[in-house]
């Protein structure tokens, strides 16, 4: 069976399905016109968003800048992300209700800021949670996450576990969601509808590998460093289908066509940006199972001799909870979501508060 693209054609003869990496509703509507069941947001993505459709939301800005006259910018972006996100989740509510909870979602992700906070965490993802049903709840693998993970998936919120990088982050996922799904059974109440995931951002395992080899002067055949997040993804996809978890894995953070390839035939989704999907569309790569092919065992050894953070990433106990917000990984990502929010913050501003000096009023 052949779709009208590869992406398509995946979706249709494979188990593996796709999401857009945006919010973005032209974006959404290319990707699920190729098959695409899901998609995500954060501030970084609707900063984007708001930057390519600002003529579509400047007037929305500026009707709740005068309609709250003493809310902050951080009330007042929050609140357009929230209704960017909103508007984009409609998009997907045929396929939500069509697959009754398990795809057709769009993630929407509580403040980085609360990393360390496991109650902030829940707090606000409980309140993001009741802006629409087809969501899922962002939030990081921290250790505060992990406890805030267990605590929503017994609430009955179906979350995506993101800036989560290597195997011990995936287990410590899928065993925090098993806990929260196992206490919610035991009063009676309803799992069959959720649908909780991992997120695993391969590219940002691989680009870390790079900055370790660039600072240590380590030389190894510069090829293997674009298998790092493959390997690390794929143990994990085998560990989850050998304990029967009820999450399941969301790959992202592409930085070339093995992030895509390497999983076509696992029972997971993958988050892509609209340039990478354009990308794939126009390549010539087979689309063929190759979940079940293992990386080679030579890239392996040399990663994990050469890159003491590969051995922590790759084996289960190679991290303990309290590490991962330590990684190099994780910092970096942080760090980024962080910078996209005050530029998000920046946006608003820059409509808030008007610069004489470049106005001229």
């Amino acid at each position: 069976m052949s779709g009208k693209s590869p992406l398509h054609t995946m979706t249709l003869t494979s188990p593996t399905e796709f999401w857009n990496d945006s919010c973005s509703a032209a974006e959404l509507a290319y990707a699920i016109e190729h098959g695409a069941t899901g998609g995500t947001s954060n501030p970084i993505i609707v900063g984007e968003v708001l930057k390519k459709e600002m003529d579509t939301w400047r007037p929305r800005i500026l009707s709740l800048i005068q309609e709250h006259p003493t809310a902050t910018e951080d009330d007042i972006a929050w609140r357009i992300m929230e209704e960017v996100t909103v508007s984009a989740s409609k998009l997907l509510k045929p396929i939500y209700d069509k697959n009754q909870g398990r795809n057709g979602r769009l993630s929407i992700q509580t403040n980085a800021k609360y990393y360390r906070d496991p109650k902030a965490i829940v707090q606000q993802a409980l309140e993001l949670d009741a802006l629409y049903p087809n969501n899922n709840i962002k939030l990081p693998v921290s250790k505060a996450g992990v406890e805030a993970i267990e605590e929503l998936s017994y609430q009955g919120v179906s979350i995506n576990a993101t800036v989560s990088f290597t195997l011990p982050q995936s287990i410590e996922v899928a065993e925090a969601v098993e806990r929260g799904l196992k206490r919610r059974e035991k009063e009676g109440k309803d799992v069959q509808t959720m649908g909780p995931v991992c997120t695993i951002m391969v590219g940002r395992m691989d680009d870390w590998l790079k900055v370790i080899m660039a600072r240590k002067g380590i030389i190894t055949d510069p090829a293997y460093l674009e298998w790092a997040g493959v390997a690390i993804a794929k143990k994990a996809y085998k560990l989850y289908k050998e304990r029967s978890y009820r999450t399941r894995i969301l790959i992202a953070a592409y930085r070339n066509h093995f992030h895509w390839s390497q999983f076509i035939g696992g029972d997971l989704s993958m988050t892509i940006v609209n340039d990478w999907q354009k990308r794939f569309n126009a390549s010539d790569v087979e689309v063929k199972n190759r979940m079940d092919d293992p990386v080679d065992p030579a890239i392996i050894a040399e990663l994990e001799k050469k890159f003491p953070d590969f051995r922590a990433a790759y084996h289960e106990d190679g991290q303990k909870p309290e590490e991962f917000e330590h990684y190099g990984s994780f910092r970096r990502t942080i760090l980024a979501f962080l910078a996209g929010y005050a530029d998000l913050l920046g946006v608003i501003r820059g409509i808030m508060i008007k610069d004489p000096d470049i106005t001229g009023e």
